[in-house]
């Protein structure tokens, strides 16, 4: 009976001690969870090297270019072309009725001018004098219409000019006069600011 006992109690110490064993992780083992590859994030953000200098992910920000900012501001109103376009015709002759750089008359320049931007004049100067807005000539910009009384004795708007310069009271303009031709002329000369009746805006 001792013995049955004795194998009993050494059978469960056996037994106990095995359940209780140690788990020993060896270096291979250590060594191959080490090499296993780390999943990487669905969104890995990598440092950029560029030139030498490491850009972080607080570096990266999406940029905002304001292209109109950031181009030289062009000029290219419609008085401005309008402009360009009568003085294409400077040096033309006189030609009563013309509207061609074979001859121009004040009204001719005036309507053809215009008529490259599609704005329909009436083609004599006293009924142009109807059209747009009159505005007091301090007041006059590049493109304004000046008019003028230009026959003796006579306050019946005659001619026409378009205002090429105007600023701090020094106004040129240019038209066709019956003696030079498509010229430049200016508010300033005597014969000018005494012929003239009034200026209207049209654009």
């Amino acid at each position: 009976m001792k013995k049955i006992v004795l194998l009993l109690l050494l059978f469960i110490t056996f037994s106990s001690c095995n359940s209780t064993k140690d788990i020993v992780v060896t270096k291979s083992q250590v060594a191959q969870l080490k090499s296993k590859p780390v999943k990487p994030t669905s969104n890995p953000i990598l440092p950029i090297d560029i030139n030498g200098i490491e850009l972080t992910p607080v570096d990266l920000k999406p940029l905002s270019l304001n292209i109109k900012s950031a181009l030289p501001k062009t000029i290219n109103t419609k008085a401005n072309r309008i402009v360009d376009y009568a003085f294409a015709f400077d040096g033309v002759r006189y030609k009563r009725g013309g509207t061609t750089i074979d001859g121009m008359d004040c009204s001719g320049l005036v309507v053809t001018t215009f008529d490259s931007e599609n704005i329909s004049l009436p083609r004599v100067s006293r009924d142009m004098a109807r059209t747009g807005n009159l505005i007091d000539l301090k007041q006059v910009s590049k493109g304004d219409l000046l008019f003028f009384a230009t026959r003796k004795n006579s306050k019946t708007i005659s001619h026409v000019g378009i205002v090429t310069t105007a600023r701090d009271g020094f106004v040129e303009f240019i038209h066709a006069s019956t003696n030079h031709g498509v010229i430049v002329s200016n508010m300033a000369e005597k014969y000018w600011y005494f012929a003239f009746v009034q200026a209207r805006r049209v654009i």
